[in-house]
């Protein structure tokens, strides 16, 4: 079965490294959006299966993007991981406190990427 994974970040860069290797190495589909609001909006109109969401994004950042999910029933359920460079041991607490599905340090190794999701989120590869 194929996968449908949002990513969410607001450095096209970014985006690209983790769609190629999602896509590639995973076979899964993968969208992107550039900031919080149009996730959101994403979201609304039709759930992916799960979300790997910059923290540090401008006008609306991933926590603030997530707590706007959460307020939505049809988004609500979605699995959230997500992506920062900010991994101190106070901002990972802090993670720990929104309930989302995991937390993956940036940079990241997009060769194993598709190995941390599957992980983090109990998918088998």
């Amino acid at each position: 079965m194929s996968r449908r994974i949002l990513v969410v970040d607001d450095d096209d860069a970014v985006r690209e490294v983790v769609r190629t290797g999602l896509e590639v190495l995973a076979g899964w589909k993968v969208e992107v959006a550039s900031g919080g609001a149009e996730a959101v909006a994403l979201c609304r109109s039709d759930p992916p299966d799960a979300i790997l969401l910059d923290v540090m994004m401008p006008a609306m950042d991933g926590p603030t993007t997530f707590a706007q999910l959460q307020e939505d029933p049809r988004a609500r359920s979605i699995p959230v991981i997500l992506l920062t460079a900010k991994v101190q041991p106070a901002e990972r607490r802090r993670y720990d406190d929104l309930a989302v599905a995991g937390v993956l340090a940036k940079p990241f190794d997009p060769l194993v990427l598709p190995d941390q999701v599957a992980h983090i989120l109990g998918w088998r590869r």
